[in-house]
């Protein structure tokens, strides 16, 4: 459902850009709203989120899309944890929906889908891994690395229950914003993507904005 934020760019405590193939990992406080803004349009952030106190309680799509009966994401739904927690909920969208079910794309899944000269590209799970790696603060690892949402990324069901990627629903200045219903910490790898059309073939930055 397409709803538009009353918060103001200016007041934000925090913003930062993430270049395409650059991660983003930071905690976010209780009630706090985090924005991710696909700057550029259709680009894909792949983002994973934990409990701050307790990073083995993470995002699952199983139950987020159990719990609201819908298998996208959009303003109103309630990101649920591995132990049935709220970690976030989305309070603004201008995007309209957003993929929980396509995964991340690894060197493993960019083989098999676009052939063996893509192996050693870079991707989603690199950054994630290169995420914990060099923050060790957040006490993290390689099996902490699970569910995953991808916002602004198009995944239509088809009717025999495939999964299709087609072109993106974004476009420049569209956004999500979520409300932080305990400490979390947010994980996201914009998406370096350059052999998936959703992004046009055209890896770009995105920003995310903090307000209190």
């Amino acid at each position: 459902m397409i709803k538009e934020s009353k918060l103001i760019a200016d007041n934000a405590i925090q913003r930062d850009i993430v270049p395409a193939g650059d991660y983003y990992m930071k905690e976010v406080k209780k009630g706090q709203t985090v924005r991710i803004l696909d700057l550029e349009g259709n680009q894909a952030a792949d983002t994973i989120f934990y409990s701050a106190a307790d990073p083995t309680d993470r995002y699952s799509a199983v139950d987020t899309i159990r719990e609201q009966g819908n298998v996208y994401l959009t303003t109103g739904t309630q990101l649920m944890s591995t132990e049935g927690n709220v970690l976030l909920e989305i309070v603004a969208d201008t995007c309209g929906r957003h993929d929980t079910l396509g995964g991340a794309c690894a060197t493993e899944s960019n083989t098999v889908r676009y052939g063996l000269e893509t192996k050693c590209m870079h991707a989603c799970r690199d950054s994630w891994m290169l995420a914990v790696a060099e923050n060790e603060e957040f006490g993290m690892s390689k099996r902490d690395i699970t569910h995953n949402i991808n916002f602004f990324m198009n995944v239509p069901i088809t009717e025999d229950g495939g999964l299709t990627f087609e072109d993106g629903l974004s476009a420049p200045g569209k956004y999500v914003e979520l409300e932080a219903k305990m400490d979390v910490i947010v994980l996201i790898s914009n998406c370096p993507q350059l052999n998936n059309p959703c992004n046009a073939y055209n890896p770009t930055p995105i920003e995310v904005l903090i307000w209190d």
